[in-house]
């Protein structure tokens, strides 16, 4: 990674366990795609809800050239759980966008349609 790994907690109560769980994830995520230029991993627990535990949001915003992956993965009980779903989802795209550099996606010539076909000239 060219910029260090941005991590931030809201309305959590800070934990090195949890830092370093982010970390580990985040260095894995370099094993799937060697181009990630930054990381920014934010977890929060949203204001109140009366009905429900707390509910925990992770989002993820990973820069590459050329584009930015973004995830969201809200509304978990357990913060690990919710952390676990952001990073595999996030695995999934870097995934994609590395088999896209690489040139391994097919690329399928458009369908020709009926009125494509009556522009032709006889």
């Amino acid at each position: 990674m060219q910029t260090p790994l941005q991590i931030t907690v809201r309305n959590i109560e800070h934990s090195d366990a949890l830092e370093t769980r982010i970390c580990d994830k985040a260095q894995k995520l370099e094993e799937f795609c060697k181009h990630i230029m930054s990381c920014r991993v934010v977890v929060e627990a949203p204001h109140k809800h009366h009905h429900q535990g707390k509910q925990f949001n992770v989002r993820i915003e990973i820069g590459v050239p050329g584009n930015e992956i973004v995830v969201n993965r809200d509304h978990h009980e357990d913060v690990y759980v919710a952390l676990r779903d952001a990073f595999n989802a996030a695995k999934r795209q870097l995934e994609d966008y590395a088999r896209k550099i690489r040139g391994d996606v097919k690329t399928h010539e458009p369908k020709r349609t009926a009125e494509y076909d009556r522009s032709i000239p006889e």
